[in-house]
């Protein structure tokens, strides 16, 4: 085969390959692909330097790694703001037209996938990265390689990010279910977790396999001297990547809804799933005298879809008990598809959910669900009952144990901390790195001590021996040794860390800190009275810890006599500025939240989970999310972690 033949075999493979992966409408057979894939296969191998740089032969997979590598992106890879109506359309551009009037926009579909950041170098892929905190994502270059619709190779020769969604198409997903439950392992619930699951594959052989599909939706860092977002997207398109449809301007919020209710009328006729349309405003310097928020580009938003409807039957209710013991209700329903999942449950929070809707078994019902948000019904449709619905009745028995249930406002609990359905859960809980931190037990360790029956409850871990474990499998010697060395080392922890691990209702890491060093070990013993005198301690703060307390005081007691834990004074710390003042802590920073929070516990601040007009100062990371909205709304004063560790310091 001569070089002009190798070329011509090539770009007959990519047609062969774009019509089959990209377009799904093949145009060769599976035997003349794989022939002539075989044929130019045998020259590049001979002619190495010779291989056209966008060869279907390059993307067949084959690396395997022992795990993902971070990499920067070279500009930061933005969150866009959310609208849901036409109210929050006028007042963001109005927001956005205090830069001029006569703005333009451009409109594009919005797909709900995985983000993906795409970096090229004189005209090569050199690397893929996942979006990750917008700084910082893993390195999945060579998964990258095996999507068809992601050009190797393009004519633009300076650095460039293309930046897009990788999604799976609504028929490849199902074939993919299909298969997955063939070879008995779990589907995926959604498309999206598909496309995410598979991009992320270890194993690129496995990534090349399931049809992976990529969006450009913009551009990161490039050197492009171009003046409207509409251009760019065109010049990107003519570089070899699929362009979505739909994608065009609007001069007026009511070309803008125009093209929005046509696009929600089509949702269900596109390949793949849409949660919303990305609004941009076309004018790339009107973008750069915008500029950006703390999170969000203040030139574009995501324009959400509304969440998608579907009218099904409350078959049943069951009882699911936490790890805590609190009993939530779970709606059965006859199944119903919606967006790609077939929903067969709902949430419904609480009984009080189920008196406010009048809701029966047997009722028609509309049930919801949008993006990855849990199922949810609306509405009852009590225009179409027959007679045969059923009464539901509130339970006042544990329905795993059997114990008697708290009933506390609109929450119903088990207390029971031997509660079967509470057991592995508790565990769990009781070993994570923020309670008692004993490293080698996870999730399925202590799944499978339970379903041995080597340990029925927390105390059952202290009782383990070297010869419980040894003959368990999956168990070494130095494997079962060291999980007999990490429970050990528990011994001795801090109070309120055991405390904390117990997973009492309401009372969290914070709160455990404060009441240990009020109370030290007669903590068991304390009185309402002496409780709600504490600041932040209110009234169902102090009555879940006094059921806790009264359910499982005989395991308490002895958890405190096995480990013997520290009693903590609290130090009183010298003058700062966070002393003594109400501290929220939220978003991804450098270091853990944990760590953060311990330096400010040292310096006095009182820490708390939620922002209120009590809170002094909210610091925040990367995607703080509702907690900075928030504190903005409240005008509380905000640090980043750099101005924090300035005033610190100072």
């Amino acid at each position: 085969m001569t070089k002009e033949e190798y070329d011509k075999n090539i770009e007959t493979l990519i047609t062969w390959a774009k019509a089959y992966y990209v377009y799904d409408e093949p145009i060769a057979s599976d035997e003349e692909y794989d022939k002539l894939a075989r044929l130019c296969l045998d020259f590049e191998n001979k002619n190495p330097e010779l291989t056209h740089q966008n060869s279907p032969n390059k993307r067949v997979g084959g690396v395997i790694l022992d795990g993902f590598s971070k990499a920067n992106h070279l500009s930061r890879m933005w969150s866009q703001e959310d609208i849901f109506n036409t109210k929050e359309l006028e007042d963001w551009i109005k927001r956005a037209s205090k830069v001029g009037d006569n703005l333009e926009f451009f409109c594009q579909p919005k797909f709900d996938g995985v983000s993906l950041n795409l970096i090229y170098e004189n005209g090569i892929l050199k690397q893929a990265i996942t979006r990750g905190d917008g700084e910082i994502g893993e390195d999945v270059t060579q998964n990258a390689y095996t999507i068809q619709s992601i050009p190797l190779k393009i004519d633009e020769k300076s650095l460039i990010e293309i930046r897009g969604e990788v999604v799976i198409k609504k028929s490849d997903f199902e074939n993919i279910n299909k298969d997955r439950i063939k070879n008995g392992e779990t589907p995926f619930s959604n498309p999206r977790n598909a496309s995410a699951g598979s991009l992320r594959q270890l194993d690129s052989n496995i990534t090349a396999k399931r049809k992976l599909f990529f969006n450009v939706w913009g551009v990161g860092q490039n050197s492009l001297n171009l003046q409207k977002t509409s251009e760019m997207m065109k010049y990107i398109f003519s570089l070899g990547f699929i362009e979505a449809p739909m994608q065009t301007l609007a001069k007026s919020i009511e070309e803008i809804e125009n093209i929005y209710n046509n696009m929600v009328s089509k949702r269900d006729s596109f390949p793949m799933l849409l949660d919303g349309m990305v609004i941009k405003i076309d004018d790339i310097h009107t973008q750069e005298d915008l500029g950006f928020t703390q999170k969000f580009p203040r030139w574009s938003c995501a324009y959400k879809f509304p969440a998608l409807e579907k009218t099904t039957k409350l078959k049943d209710i069951i009882l699911q008990v936490g790890r805590t013991g609190v009993v939530t209700p779970v709606a059965i329903v006859e199944p119903v598809l919606i967006e790609g999942a077939n929903v067969e449950r709902a949430s419904l929070h609480n009984f009080d959910e189920i008196n406010r809707l009048d809701l029966k078994i047997n009722d028609s019902v509309i049930i919801i669900r949008s993006g990855d948000v849990i199922p949810k019904i609306t509405k009852v449709l009590k225009d179409r009952r027959t007679g045969d619905e059923k009464e539901i009745i509130k339970p006042t028995l544990c329905p795993v144990c059997s114990s008697e249930l708290l009933i506390e406002d609109i929450m119903i609990k088990c207390q029971n901390l031997d509660c079967s359905a509470r057991v592995v859960s508790s565990i769990i809980y009781f070993a994570s790195k923020n309670c008692m931190n004993i490293d080698g037990l996870g999730d399925k360790i202590v799944e499978q001590l339970v379903r041995e029956q080597k340990i029925f409850d927390i105390l059952d871990l202290y009782s383990l021996k070297f010869e419980d474990l040894n003959i368990l499998d999956g168990f070494r010697e130095k494997k079962a040794q060291n999980l007999i060395d990490a429970i050990k080392n528990t011994k001795g922890s801090e109070l309120h860390r055991v405390i904390n691990a117990l997973g009492i209702e309401h009372i969290g890491e914070v709160a455990s800190k404060q009441l240990c060093f009020e109370f030290g070990l007669n903590l068991i013993n304390v009185t309402f009275e002496e409780l709600i005198t504490l600041d932040g301690i209110g009234e169902q703060m102090a009555n879940s810890l006094l059921e806790f307390m009264r359910v499982n005081k005989e395991i308490v007691l002895k958890l405190f006599e096995i480990i013997q834990p520290t009693v903590t004074q609290k130090i009183e710390a010298k003058e700062n500025i966070f002393k003594n003042k109400t501290v929220v802590v939220t978003g991804t920073m450098s270091k853990s939240r944990n760590e953060i929070k311990e330096l400010l516990e040292n310096l006095g601040a009182k820490i708390s989970s939620s922002v209120s007009k009590k809170t002094d100062f909210v610091i925040f990371g990367e995607d703080a999310g509702s907690k900075y909205d928030k504190a903005i709304e409240l005008n509380i004063k905000i640090l980043t972690e750099n101005e924090m560790y300035e005033l610190i310091k100072n």
